[in-house]
């Protein structure tokens, strides 16, 4: 017997995931009706959409990346910064993008786990690397210009490239 139909739908790796990101996705499931899952291994304060919860994972290493990838499905719109994690998004056919509003694929994926690596290398050998750059208006426009074409096109076709 095959499984019915379902629209695709966003998770959101909430732990991370700035509140001005969460609001975003809370105005476009309310304007587009679109199921928004937030999952983290802390309480989290949702939206009283009908459409928007919170999945609450039990803390521990890569729980809540894993809660995402057993339920995550072809078309559906995985948020996140974790490298990782969107490239098992990635090879479960879901897209990826990070709340600064960059798309992950399957071209830079290999890359950009890469160079975590080599970062965390680094680190690990006492390194000073650095931080996140500050989350900035154009970060902000940036995702919400990337969540609007995956809305419009609903998961049916790859992101865009970001045109920068």
């Amino acid at each position: 017997m095959t499984e019915p139909a379902r629209n695709p739908q966003i998770w959101v790796d909430a732990d991370a995931c700035p509140a001005v990101i969460r609001d975003i996705l809370f105005r476009a499931a309310e304007r587009t009706q679109v199921a928004v899952t937030l999952v983290a291994n802390q309480w989290l304060r949702t939206s009283a959409l009908p459409n928007v919860r919170a999945l609450q994972v039990q803390g521990g290493f890569d729980a809540a990346d894993d809660a995402i990838v057993e339920r995550v499905r072809p078309g559906d719109l995985v948020v996140t910064q974790d490298i990782p994690l969107a490239a098992r998004a990635l090879e479960r056919g879901a897209q990826a993008v990070n709340p600064r509003g960059e798309r992950y694929s399957a071209d830079s994926i290999a890359e950009r786990l890469s160079m975590r690596n080599f970062m965390e290398e680094l680190r690990g050998a006492g390194v000073q690397t650095g931080g996140p750059a500050v989350f900035h208006a154009r970060d902000r426009q940036a995702f919400a210009n990337q969540l609007d074409r995956w809305l419009a096109t609903r998961g049916s076709a790859p992101l865009p490239r970001k045109s920068d």
